[in-house]
């Protein structure tokens, strides 16, 4: 992979430069001191990878990181000194089309430090999510969805509140932030996301979207139970799933997933375990994760939305949806609540 830096930092800069160089997998094609530069040397040799620092005089990381995306498209992942201190403008670059974001590597004399072995986990990580739509479209293998079979209500089973199911990734912060504002603290149904985000940070982002929206946010726990007007966010690096009993759990199969936490896998377990009416969203987000899944909630009786081209960051995940006729309603961003609480209201008076 041909990869970028962007750090206002000579030091970080240098300690990016190296870790790349020592992977001899890598190499680095260019460096830029701020994002004004990145957005112009993108423009004249797009990289595969962008490492983007945050706080930069002239155009800071969010700006450049919304810029790129917008001219040259490329994978960014935020490098900043914190994550967890810069966590509301992560999750802005996030949401302007960033992939991922990690602490910058401390490297010390002898090659030795702090973040190396985690920053190359996370480019090859990348780089995985980069390739995946490529094998895809040659016909390379993907695992088969699991097959849907609807189960009936269990005679005396207590009642289950109504279910919103929402997978987002590449800008899905942003566009999780305008959707939840969009639900009132009243709401009556039960929400789970699961949003490709490193487990490092999950707490931050889970903090950080609790802010956004007046329905109370928390990393969903095993054993927790969907609760309606909560909001369960899938908070490890392996994958949430519904088990037959109702309740939440995590599992690492399968492993062969890029993608983790798996939108598909989760998806693919509410339309096998749900007892209740359920609602599968699918929002902006890079490759085909959620697709499937989402055609199995439909095919489950479930209402199926998908966010439109014109107002998703990455139009990956729900192009793959339509594709596959997987939504019930293709709908721009900021309509999406309003036809949630529409669906909601005229199921609970049709009961």
């Amino acid at each position: 992979m041909r990869i970028a830096i962007v750090n206002d930092s000579a030091m970080a800069a240098e300690s990016l430069r190296r870790v790349i160089a020592a992977s001899r997998r890598h190499q680095v094609a260019w460096i830029a001191e701020d994002g004004a530069e990145a957005v112009r040397r993108c423009g004249e040799d797009r990289p595969d990878i962008l490492l983007m620092d945050l706080i930069m005089p002239n155009l800071d990381g969010v700006a450049a990181t919304r810029e790129i995306m917008r001219r040259t498209p490329c994978a960014i992942v935020v490098v900043t000194a914190s994550v967890d201190g810069n966590a509301a403008q992560v999750f802005e670059a996030m949401g302007a089309g960033a992939l991922d974001a990690i602490n910058t590597p401390i490297l010390e004399m002898n090659g030795d430090g702090d973040g190396q072995a985690a920053l190359l986990h996370k480019i090859d990580t990348v780089a995985k999510l980069i390739d995946a739509p490529r094998r895809t479209a040659t016909g390379a293998h993907t695992p088969a969805p699991v097959p849907v079979r609807r189960l009936p209500a269990a005679i005396g089973a207590p009642a289950r509140p109504p279910l919103i199911a929402i997978g987002a990734s590449t800008g899905g912060p942003a566009a999780l932030q305008t959707l939840l504002d969009g639900l009132p603290p009243t709401l009556g149904a039960a929400v789970i996301v699961v949003q490709h985000v490193d487990v490092q940070f999950a707490a931050s982002f889970a903090r950080w979207l609790g802010a956004q929206t007046p329905l109370p946010v928390r990393l969903a726990r095993p054993g927790d139970r969907p609760r309606p007007g909560e909001v369960l966010v899938a908070g490890r690096e392996d994958h949430l799933i519904l088990t037959p009993g109702g309740s939440l759990d995590y599992t690492a199969e399968p492993a062969a997933y890029a993608y983790r936490p798996s939108v598909n896998v989760f998806f693919h377990s509410l339309a096998r375990h749900w007892r209740g009416t359920a609602i599968g969203v699918l929002l902006t987000g890079m490759g085909r994760d959620g697709g499937s899944g989402l055609l199995a909630l439909r095919e489950a009786g479930c209402h199926t939305v998908a966010q439109d081209q014109g107002s998703s960051a990455i139009y990956g995940m729900p192009k793959a949806a339509a594709e596959l006729g997987a939504a019930v309603e293709i709908l721009p961003l900021d309509a999406i609540a309003p036809a949630l609480l529409k669906f909601l209201q005229q199921t609970l008076t049709t009961r």
